[in-house]
């Protein structure tokens, strides 16, 4: 099966599992805000979905690696990188009052005009910081 075939299919997942959120619990797939629930005192029937849910999104890789034709491969950057990645991103998150998952697929699929900035931030440090580390810096060290 052709890569973008892939792309298209695992948007589409993601796509079917914001509405089918949104539809059963009337709740946004904002990642990070399903992860702080987590972390925070929720109601218990509250905690089993967001549970479920950032179980799915961490074992997901894991099942995939074992089906033919796609390949999921290994970190191409030491911890040290990965970890200040993550920092960046959280507080990229906490700064925009939501995650890409939150603004980027809901946010914007509701028209939400704060999404749409957000999405447009996010997107263009995106782009700028892998023409930096890429052309610029030449990569980064394992």
């Amino acid at each position: 099966m052709h890569p973008w075939l892939f792309a298209a299919l695992g948007g589409g997942l993601i796509g079917l599992s914001a509405v089918l959120l949104m539809g059963t619990l009337g709740r946004i797939a904002g990642i990070s805000g399903i992860a702080a629930g987590l972390l925070s005192r929720t109601l218990a029937g509250d905690r089993a979905w967001r549970v479920c849910f950032v179980f799915g999104l961490a074992t997901a890789p894991v099942f995939l690696r074992w089906w033919p034709d796609i390949h999921v491969g290994v970190p191409q950057v030491g911890w040290p990188w990965m970890v200040a990645a993550g920092l960046l991103v959280g507080v990229g998150t906490k700064l925009g009052s939501g995650c890409t998952s939150g603004h980027g697929v809901c946010g914007m699929a509701r028209l939400s005009s704060r999404s749409m900035l957000a999405t447009v931030v996010f997107m263009s440090v995106a782009i700028a910081t892998v023409y930096v580390v890429r052309h610029v810096l030449g990569g980064l060290p394992a």
